[in-house]
């Protein structure tokens, strides 16, 4: 019994515990944040959040703790390299599709924030590290759900071939200018029997394209549809 109380009573020890807890609940809100990307399936889910978030906690222990025995160091300098690493991984999510829609911007900023509570755990701040972990969940549900508050305008393309170029053209464009849907560019090429449309749009928050979409498709003028 002797030997047990002069073990945990070791400040070392002590000191040691109290930092691997900070970097299991680094890893723990981690997950937290990463399941609400899951439910979304997102690319980075709960393991990617778990491992950042455990890795920026341990990199913040080791940033603090790991370099007493150097004399003069400066503890920031690691920390600063976790914020621009974390960055890089961040970009690798981010990804455009027709060179214009972009996704994955949500995804890698919440990597980004859970790095920051990741820091904010290991540097034991844990009011604020457990708080801002929780409140980047809310915000991601509430503004989820909320769609004025979330809703943005989106580019996007369609193409179609259609035998009556003109007055499909015409129709088309009065149909996207009640619907507020911008036409940004409009490219032609005529062929022998058909002529093939690619227009660039920009459609208001919360439009649903597919509708467009199946609504010019029961046309017979046009042959084919995409978008």
């Amino acid at each position: 019994m002797a030997d047990l109380d002069r073990i945990l009573g070791d400040p070392k020890l002590l000191l040691d515990l109290e930092l691997f807890f900070r970097i299991l609940l680094g890893g723990f809100i981690g997950a937290v944040i990463g399941h609400e990307r899951k439910n979304r399936d997102k690319s980075a889910g709960m393991r990617t959040h778990a491992i950042v978030g455990l890795g920026a906690a341990l990199m913040m222990v080791v940033s603090k703790y790991g370099f007493g025995d150097v004399p003069d160091y400066d503890a920031s300098r690691v920390a600063a390299q976790i914020v621009s690493g974390v960055g890089f991984l961040g970009a690798g999510i981010i990804f455009v599709r027709n060179n214009t829609t972009v996704s994955g911007l949500t995804t890698a900023a919440g990597i980004w924030a859970t790095a920051g509570v990741g820091m904010a755990l290991g540097a034991g701040i844990y009011f604020i590290g457990i708080s801002s972990g929780f409140l980047v969940v809310i915000l991601q549900v509430l503004l989820h759900r909320i769609r004025f508050l979330s809703a943005e305008p989106t580019r996007g393309y369609m193409k179609i071939a259609t035998d009556q170029f003109e007055n499909v053209s015409q129709e088309l464009q009065a149909r996207l200018g009640k619907d507020r849907v911008k036409l940004l560019s409009l490219k032609v090429s005529k062929g022998k029997e058909n002529t093939k449309m690619e227009l660039e749009l920009l459609y208001p928050p919360g439009y649903e394209k597919q509708e467009l979409i199946n609504t010019w498709a029961k046309d017979p003028r046009i042959h084919s549809i995409s978008g």
